[in-house]
């Protein structure tokens, strides 16, 4: 990579991660913990009648990583589209940097999304522009670089997620891992402080899941970026956490730091630990 002084410095501390690589002992930091920037109040929300979350409550500090665990149909994907006001809560509240979101209204929650970004499952690219032009639209859309300025840093954002050799393809012809790298460079583009992760390992290879670990770990240690990450992968789980909530039918069955969610004695977390392990034997 070229060094950070070529870099356009819209975001200095961007430039310093595109352009260098962490020291050893830079990656053996943890981000020190801070005020909750996100905070969940007894959150309900119900589907046609049926709840999907019911007195829902965690928050998440400044500059650490919340991953949501649990089964398939639980509620975790919706707890994201609540923070980005897509849905609003039946009952409790949601406050973002001291501020109410929950009933806030759209022009608001534009501002909001200023300063959270999500990574989507399916990587929610537009599909007639390339992945050069994916990555380019928050730049395009947030001005004040020249065209030459502006391609560097998407050169930049692209070489960091590992899509080089794809930068002008459609998305339709990517892989789901290669869809949700693109996505990644393009929600760092537009400079987030809190990146929303759902299910960034489902139907990636191995080699793409480790790739999307370390850059959210890099992100942190080195911008100090916010996280909360959806996934059912324990083991990605693992590598990231700060703190986990354990949704089970809807309930905060836990919510706390990682080792105490692996050591709890609940049968709920223990049954969700003991599927996560098994594998099939090889034939």
């Amino acid at each position: 990579m070229s060094d950070s002084s070529s870099i356009p410095e819209i975001n200095p501390e961007l430039a310093e991660v595109l352009a260098e690589t962490p020291t050893e002992a830079a990656a053996q930091e943890s981000a020190a913990p801070g005020e909750p920037l996100i905070v969940f109040r007894n959150i309900d929300i119900a589907f046609n009648g049926r709840a999907v979350l019911e007195d829902v409550s965690f928050h998440v500090e400044r500059g650490r990583t919340l991953c949501i665990l649990g089964r398939s149909g639980v509620g975790k994907s919706v707890s994201l589209r609540l923070l980005m006001g897509f849905l609003k809560p039946d009952a409790g509240s949601i406050h973002f940097d001291g501020q109410e979101i929950s009933d806030m209204p759209e022009e608001g929650m534009r501002e909001v999304r200023k300063r959270i970004t999500m990574v989507f499952q399916n990587g929610a690219l537009f599909d007639s522009l390339s992945v050069r032009e994916n990555v380019a639209f928050p730049l395009r859309e947030r001005g004040g670089l020249d065209e030459d300025q502006l391609n560097q840093l998407v050169d930049q954002l692209i070489e960091l997620v590992g899509a080089e050799d794809v930068v002008e393809a459609l998305p339709a012809s990517l892989s789901t891992g290669r869809k949700r790298a693109v996505a990644m460079a393009r929600a760092l583009a537009a400079q987030p402080e809190v990146v929303l992760y759902d299910e960034p390992t489902t139907m990636v290879d191995p080699l793409i899941a480790r790739r999307l670990g370390d850059l959210i770990q890099r992100l942190k240690r080195q911008l100090g970026f916010t996280s909360i990450v959806v996934t059912h992968d324990m083991r990605f789980a693992e590598r990231l956490a700060d703190t986990v909530l354990f949704l089970h039918q809807g309930r905060a069955q836990f919510f706390g730091p990682l080792e105490g969610f692996l050591h709890s004695d609940d049968p709920h977390i223990q049954e969700f630990l003991t599927l996560d392990a098994y594998q099939l034997p090889a034939v």
